[in-house]
């Protein structure tokens, strides 16, 4: 609309047989060198199967989002075994056939509490916009993590950037739990919405308390 946020989308699937054609040719080169590996759960269903195939031969993580829950929900065989699954709060009801939209942060946050054991993944975050984020692990730590208090101007890839704190913090921050994970989704994805651009800030690993 005119003031920069999307109210409406066409999309139509690409082609993503090039993307399988690179894992056949140079999958082993990739995976083992990465530290972990970050996917939309909805792609090409042999492209997700051939990185949760190249993850688990290198013993590496994968971090799971997703553009399209009607797809993703066909795929929770892969979803149990990612090492953090993030969606919103539309999508986290559409996986669960429930309805979320009237919950407060902490209502959700224990239903999501609930809901992981029986699906058996272990790590869920969802994200609430102005209300924050919460956060569930099969171990039992479950939580909300508050919304910075910021100036919105463009929330075009807020979720992109949260994602990208939450798989930062448990890939390179070795103590940090699921909480702290979400603080550094939080932070980034803050200094998205308050600008018209769309891509984070550089941020020195010191700021989120992880090693260099």
């Amino acid at each position: 609309d005119h003031e920069g946020d999307v109210v409406a989308s066409i999309s139509k699937r690409p082609d993503h047989k090039w993307i399988e054609q690179i894992l056949d040719e140079h999958g082993d080169e990739i995976f083992k060198d990465a530290d972990s590996i970050a996917i939309e759960i909805d792609l090409d269903k042999e492209i997700v199967k051939k990185t949760f195939s190249y993850a688990e031969k290198y013993n590496k993580k994968v971090y799971a989002l997703v553009s399209n829950m009607s797809i993703a929900i066909e795929r929770r065989d892969f979803i149990r075994r990612t090492g953090c699954f993030v969606c919103n709060q539309q999508e986290a009801g559409i996986l669960f056939s429930e309805d979320y939209e009237n919950m407060t942060a902490e209502e959700l946050a224990r239903v999501i509490r609930q809901r992981i054991r029986s699906a058996q993944i272990d790590k869920m975050v969802v994200t609430m916009g102005e209300q924050g984020a919460v956060y569930a692990e099969a171990d039992g730590n479950w939580g909300v993590y508050p919304a910075l208090k910021v100036d919105v101007i463009d929330t075009t890839g807020a979720g992109d950037a949260f994602f990208a704190g939450v798989c930062i913090g448990l890939t390179y921050g070795k103590n940090l739990r699921l909480r702290e994970a979400c603080g550094i989704g939080t932070r980034l994805s803050s200094t998205v919405i308050c600008t018209s651009e769309n891509i984070c800030p550089r941020f020195m690993p010191e700021e989120f308390g992880l090693a260099r």
